[in-house]
């Protein structure tokens, strides 16, 4: 085989690794009002800012006939890119491969991609779509898991670890967000619980959906897991965006100098509160009437 021929065999090898699950599993995505995980990549970053890592990485399940099946990038796509400049360390699951689910090669794919964001000292961003771990590759999935906590404790208090929840997420794939600082999830997209709606009714005997058991709404309204909710994942993505114009990149960055001019407000604290005491007022201008130019994101 000649130079050009390698090379264009390379070229070959990206175009299908860079497919996931293949053009139905994507069109059924599609359906569920849902981007795959490149492109909700691809949208977040700057324009050709993702540096994309361990594309050919394959998995290591061998029973159940797992040998003879091909998983594109083990259902993860990891790498490095800017969002407005900022450099962050960015992982989307697959759930056109293999449901998303985890297996010791996708674990490993995350805990690299983790360790490079404690090593660069920027921000991990996760986007979250896997129906939990990879039943057929057993304890080495679930220590898959274990791997990736040990590292969520450890990046706590010393780099932003940023949680996108974008599909249905039981079990150990919702663990992880959970110790993260912030979780986006977006209305009739995102879900997250313990264990589905199947083994609730098996076990209590209770018929509950989805979005009631763990829905975007339910996260972000009632048990307070997700600090940010959104309409839809472009509008999650423009969170995502102004959330890193606030936070630094790590605990040793320092914070933005003052203006030397005093900031404009558009709000005067006087005006806003009425003279009656029985009479409401929104507290959120109260804010806006304190902090500079106005600038106000609500977590």
């Amino acid at each position: 085989m000649t130079l050009s021929q390698k090379i264009a065999d390379l070229k070959r090898r990206m175009r299908e690794a860079s497919q996931g699950g293949g053009q139905k599993a994507i069109e059924s995505q599609k359906a569920k009002g849902k981007l795959t995980a490149r492109e909700r990549i691809l949208s977040l970053l700057d324009p050709k800012s993702f540096h994309e890592y361990d594309l050919f990485v394959a998995h290591a399940g061998k029973d159940f006939d797992m040998d003879k099946k091909f998983l594109p990038g083990d259902g993860v796509i990891t790498g490095t890119g800017t969002i407005n400049g900022y450099p962050v360390c960015i992982y989307a699951q697959d759930f056109t491969v293999a449901g998303g689910s985890l297996g010791y090669a996708h674990a490993k794919k995350i805990t690299k991609i983790m360790d490079h964001a404690m090593k660069l000292k920027v921000p991990i961003i996760g986007i979250n779509d896997s129906g939990g771990a990879r039943i057929q590759e057993g304890v080495n999935a679930l220590a898959g898991y274990g791997d990736i906590f040990f590292r969520n404790t450890m990046a706590s208090g010393v780099i932003p670890q940023i949680s996108v929840i974008l599909g249905p997420c039981a079990g150990g794939a919702v663990y992880s967000p959970a110790l993260t600082d912030f979780v986006f999830v977006v209305d009739k997209i995102s879900q997250m619980f313990i264990t589905g709606p199947e083994v609730i009714k098996t076990v209590l005997g209770e018929e509950i959906s989805k979005e009631d058991l763990g829905g975007a709404k339910v996260q972000a309204q009632i048990t307070g897991n997700a600090h940010f909710y959104a309409r839809s994942e472009e509008e999650c993505f423009e969170q995502i965006k102004q959330l890193m114009s606030f936070i630094p990149w790590n605990n040793e960055n320092k914070a933005k100098p003052f203006p030397k001019k005093p900031p404009k407000r558009q709000y005067k604290v006087d005006e806003i509160i009425p003279v009656d005491p029985t009479e409401p007022y929104d507290v959120r201008n109260i804010i806006k009437g304190i902090v500079d130019d106005s600038e106000f994101l609500e977590v």
